[in-house]
């Protein structure tokens, strides 16, 4: 809900997360925090299996070229986040449309019905079940190239603690400061995603359209 409103001067804008939590509440009920549930529960399996299956494809495909391993990791993990954002981004454009409906949770339609009438009105294509799909590539594929290489090239220069549980620390520590970068980073992307799969600011016209004008048009309205 916070990627989707337009800044201040949006009706629907929330003041603050916990604004946003107790409005969410008092309009919808405790199930309109778990609106487009489906969507991601379906594709979490196929999408993590797609990840990291993947990623080790392209770190052995990358074995054949004469690239730095911390360098080889970062785009092993580009391909592998570019590759999941094709899978990922029908359930994406499902979730998000559910997500920003304010309606009672009783009062939309289930995922299933939503999917049809996303391709009903736009087909499969950029327009229907495949919009914002830009976005989502670069929001895949910016998470999973800083995430894994990240993650491998601290992991390789910390050694390994002998102690279980400090081992355990180490790699969590890692595991954590490799997603939070992470995700400082891929956010536009993630903000431009949902404008563009969202609902548009007027109705019939579509001014958030691609990727980076969607970027540009955010920071120059909203900054």
């Amino acid at each position: 809900r916070f990627q989707i409103q337009r800044g201040k001067t949006d009706p629907t804008s929330y003041k603050s997360l916990g604004d946003c939590f107790r409005t969410i509440f008092q309009r919808e009920g405790l199930l309109g925090f778990y609106k487009g549930i489906l969507p991601p529960v379906l594709a979490e399996t196929p999408k993590r299996a797609v990840k990291f299956f993947t990623f080790e494809q392209y770190k052995k495909l990358l074995g054949y070229v004469s690239l730095p391993p911390g360098l080889a990791f970062a785009v092993a993990g580009l391909g592998s986040g570019l590759t999941e954002a094709v899978v990922v981004n029908p359930f994406e454009v499902v979730k998000v449309t559910l997500q920003s409906n304010q309606n009672a949770f009783t009062e939309q339609p289930s995922s299933f019905v939503q999917a049809q009438q996303i391709i009903k009105t736009g087909g499969l294509g950029f327009q229907g079940l495949n919009k914002g799909l830009t976005a989502t590539l670069g929001r895949h594929g910016v998470f999973n190239m800083v995430y894994f290489g990240f993650y491998f090239n601290v992991k390789n220069v910390l050694p390994v603690n002998k102690d279980p549980n400090l081992e355990f620390l180490r790699k969590f520590g890692i595991g954590l400061v490799s997603g939070t970068i992470a995700s400082i980073i891929n956010i536009p992307f993630d903000v431009a995603k949902s404008r563009i799969q969202g609902p548009q600011p007027v109705p019939g016209e579509i001014k958030y359209r691609t990727c980076f004008k969607t970027m540009a048009t955010v920071y120059k309205e909203e900054g």
